[in-house]
């Protein structure tokens, strides 16, 4: 009875003590096992052997992390004080220089962002800052990439979220652009009236080749007044009548200036 007792009891502690081994890399994980100090290469996916008080057992997640970088206070190029707060997105590619060239790979990779986003974002103006942040989130990736590809991460995605300036600037910015927007409605509308001059210009031309047509004009114009009902009554003078008596009057006056010339000579 008492032989069965012990082996029923040592069963049970080595069954306990196989369970305690066995340990379950999932399959985006991996694991980096150190035996007596020593490290063991990456281990998994699937069941893995760790002896107890021997081995130490660390797992690396090899998904993509997402990483919030807290707003930064910069000072762009043009002297504008801003806030300014990113996303990078990251992933580990070799688990053991994760382990082995940096203590903990995610909170540095966060401190470099954070160190990053300061130093770009002080190199560009507002301008880029606000209308080419695309330029802006390449230029921060590949920083950031550089630095931590010794740690065997790296870096997918970084994307600014949102800048944040002071109020007293964004009233200076909606001063400039409306302004611009004045200008441009000036710009627009000298435009027009040139093109406009030019083509009266064309159209005199073209009236001048055939006097009878301005008689249609007016005629036009009088149909377009009437249909409004409009008191003004306008008649239209047919420049063919009136031109032979211009024509008199021109002919008369440099005669009667030379008249008046010869009188005073005598």
């Amino acid at each position: 009875m008492e032989a069965l007792i012990i082996t029923v009891v040592a069963v049970l502690v080595l069954g306990a003590l196989v369970v305690s081994c066995i340990r379950i890399i999932r399959e985006y994980e991996r694991g980096v096992i150190f035996r007596f100090g020593r490290l063991r290469g990456p281990l998994g996916p699937g069941l893995v052997l760790r002896i107890p008080g021997v081995d130490s057992l660390l797992r690396v997640e090899l998904r993509t992390i997402t990483l919030t970088i807290p707003p930064q206070e910069v000072i762009t190029r043009d002297n504008v004080t801003a806030r300014v707060n990113a996303v990078v997105l990251f992933k580990v590619v070799d688990p053991v220089l994760s382990v082995m060239a940096v203590e903990n790979h995610a909170v540095a990779t966060s401190q470099i962002a954070q160190t990053t986003l300061r130093s770009v974002v002080g190199r560009a103006d507002l301008d880029t800052l606000l209308a080419h942040r695309s330029d802006l989130n390449e230029d921060l990736r590949t920083s950031i990439a550089l630095q931590t590809k010794p740690w065997g991460v790296e870096v997918e995605v970084v994307e600014i979220k949102d800048v944040e300036i002071p109020e007293m600037m964004q009233r200076a910015m909606a001063r400039e652009a409306e302004a611009e927007r004045e200008r441009r409605a000036k710009v627009i509308s000298a435009h027009g009236e040139l093109q406009a001059a030019e083509e009266l210009r064309d159209a005199a031309a073209i009236l001048a080749q055939a006097p009878g047509s301005l008689q249609l004009r007016y005629l036009q114009t009088l149909l377009e007044l009437g249909a409004d009902q409009n008191s003004t009554v306008v008649f239209p003078l047919p420049m063919d009548i009136v031109k032979p008596f211009l024509n008199s009057v021109e002919q008369f006056l440099p005669s009667k200036g030379l008249n008046h010339d010869s009188s005073r000579q005598h």
